[in-house]
């Protein structure tokens, strides 16, 4: 018997407020148009005044539960990946454990900004794995809109707010890749790239700062690093690329989306994409997609999933996961 890491609900939530992109033709000096070309986006949600990160995570972790069936008081982990949080400390995973009405088990946050939600799934399978839990909820929540440079045409009109989290659950497998869960994971970091993306403020600066982006350079590593990591844990799991039903990457840019599906000999047509609709949501992407994509009917139990993501740190890394 093998115990694997499997998902067995997802679920999302996107502010009410809509932005589209003529909103910013007021703002900086760009158009619908240009951000469309640029980035594949059309639009993005912005939290309320008054709405903070764990107010999203708890909807999306509702939803979640709901979409798995089962009660709050199954799950005996929660793992937040945010750059955004409420407060300093305590956690927003502490927070929506509260929400939930959750007084067991443990709760924390992960920041590997974008790829947050990559990183909070490696350590839910190690969680489970090793036994100190067995349902833990995966949650990616922002809200980068406090994050932004108004002034800055290249960086305000990426980012939009939101969450997704998915309810992953020990189950046994027969230590085959035809088993539901969790395959293989893939975990990098190079801080030495730590200048072409960053926040310039945080608690020890005595500001909270604003999101700077070196874009090309960005673009650059990320084709790059995001096709390295899918092979890589797809090599772990003792699979190809013609193994995978769907990849679903983060959400940040449909140029850096095609041109890592293109190195992967993935067609578009298997890479689950709502950068258009949501922006660049950071950590909250990929479980936003993987719910929009169940949502859609594209993704199905079965089926074979690669989800990649690269963010400031730099950090990036992959899970190979059999829905």
């Amino acid at each position: 018997m093998t115990i694997r890491a499997a998902v067995r609900g997802v679920g999302h939530y996107l502010p009410e407020r809509v932005v589209p992109n003529a909103e910013f033709e007021a703002i900086v000096d760009t158009s619908d148009e240009w951000i469309r070309t640029r980035s594949g986006i059309e639009r993005r949600h912005f939290a309320a005044d008054g709405q903070m990160t764990s107010d999203l995570a708890t909807r999306a972790a509702t939803a979640a539960l709901a979409d798995a069936g089962i009660s709050a008081d199954r799950v005996d982990a929660i793992i937040v990946a945010t750059s955004t949080p409420d407060l300093t400390f305590p956690s927003v995973a502490t927070m929506v454990q509260a929400a939930l009405g959750i007084t067991r088990g443990f709760a924390f946050d992960i920041q590997a900004v974008c790829a947050g939600f990559v990183y909070a799934m490696a350590n839910a399978n190690a969680l489970i794995l090793s036994g100190q839990a067995s349902c833990v909820l995966v949650i990616g929540a922002e809200t980068f809109s406090r994050l932004m440079n108004w002034q800055d045409r290249s960086t305000c009109v990426l980012f939009g707010d939101g969450a997704g989290a998915v309810v992953v659950e020990a189950s046994e497998g027969t230590g085959t890749t035809a088993d539901r869960g969790v395959l293989a994971t893939d975990l990098h970091s190079d801080g030495r790239y730590r200048d072409i993306l960053y926040v310039d403020g945080g608690t020890s600066t005595g500001t909270t700062g604003h999101l700077v982006m070196e874009g090309k350079e960005v673009f650059r590593h990320a084709i790059e690093k995001l096709a390295e990591t899918a092979h890589a844990a797809l090599d772990r799991a003792g699979l190809t690329s013609a193994d995978v039903d769907w990849i679903v990457p983060h959400q940040a840019n449909i140029r850096i989306i095609e041109g890592t599906a293109k190195r992967m000999q993935v067609p578009m047509d298997r890479v689950v994409v709502t950068v258009q609709d949501h922006g660049n949501t950071s950590a909250a992407s990929i479980p936003l997609a993987l719910s929009v994509g169940k949502a859609r009917g594209q993704i199905k139990p079965g089926d074979l999933l690669v989800m990649e993501a690269i963010g400031g740190g730099l950090a990036w890394g992959s899970v190979v996961l059999r829905w």
